[in-house]
């Protein structure tokens, strides 16, 4: 195996890719720059809020299946990889001009966030348009570049590229939006109602996180963001799943802890991982069928 490791992102290759399949995780980095630190109004654990905590470390092991796992190293409260690069928020952005609707912008999560979960605020005032380019020059471009060459690569060895885009989610968001007296779900697999994905690679990737145990639904409340929508060609062969995970089955999400079996947890993701990686080459038979 080897590691690519830039102030963005690292990238852990496997010694042979064996399939289609790419494992990243834009939203678990956790260097948080001191000079961002000095800038906002929360504590260190308030600010870790919105990070998919721990969710690189879930992964780990992707390389050990032959597939490649990129894992950005900057915070989602500095940066938002799932987001476009114009995505640029007025009410934190100084010089920005008022957007048409956008409600991922209007919530205060654009790709430079106004607030981390619960709406809490990042910054007393605004930041300069110069900062926020920088930051888009330095982080969001050299991942997304890794990222698009991944995907490129991959379709040309082996006709397709499947990129399962690893997230968490809040307990507390996703039983608000459970039915009351129903199991919540525990994984979301976001397709963006099959625009993103094929179905056959889809049904797939629910079927190996369902034979581990695991409640799957699909986009429903998270169909996939700008990743899905952006990577996502099924036509040309190329499939994004973003893959949200309950938080409350390995961390603690107040005090952003791993939880006492967090190992278990991880090696139940495991299972999964050998079997989406290890059912591509079927998948990408039917894909060129």
């Amino acid at each position: 195996m080897s590691r690519t490791e830039t102030e963005a992102f690292t990238l852990h290759r496997p010694r042979r890719s064996l399939g289609p399949v790419i494992f990243a995780s834009p939203h678990s980095g956790r260097d948080y720059l001191p000079g961002f630190l000095g800038q906002v109004v929360l504590d260190r654990q308030l600010i870790r809020s919105s990070e998919d905590a721990f969710v690189d470390r879930l992964f780990d092991m992707v390389p050990e299946f032959g597939a490649p796992l990129l894992c950005a190293r900057a915070p989602r409260a500095f940066i938002d990889l799932n987001r476009a690069a114009d995505e640029l928020d007025p009410a934190v952005i100084e010089g920005i001009m008022r957007v048409s609707h956008n409600p991922r912008i209007s919530s205060g999560l654009g790709v430079i966030p106004r607030v981390v979960a619960g709406g809490r605020a990042i910054y007393r005032g605004k930041l300069s348009l110069d900062e926020v380019q920088g930051r888009i020059s330095r982080f969001w471009h050299p991942y997304h570049q890794a990222l698009a060459a991944l995907v490129e690569e991959t379709r040309a060895a082996f006709g397709q590229a499947i990129l399962i885009d690893c997230h968490s989610m809040p307990h507390e968001a996703i039983e608000a939006h459970t039915r009351p007296g129903q199991p919540s779900p525990e994984v979301v697999l976001g397709d963006r109602y099959g625009a993103a994905a094929g179905r056959d690679v889809v049904d797939r990737v629910e079927a190996a996180f369902a034979r581990a145990g695991l409640r799957v639904v699909r986009n429903a409340p998270f169909a996939g963001a700008y990743i899905a929508q952006a990577y996502g060609r099924p036509s040309r062969g190329v499939h994004v799943i973003q893959v949200e995970i309950d938080r409350a089955l390995y961390m603690d999400e107040a005090e952003v802890e791993p939880l006492a079996d967090f190992a278990a947890f991880r090696a139940l993701i495991s299972g999964v991982v050998a079997e989406i990686v290890g059912g591509s080459g079927e998948s990408q038979q039917l894909a060129a069928e």
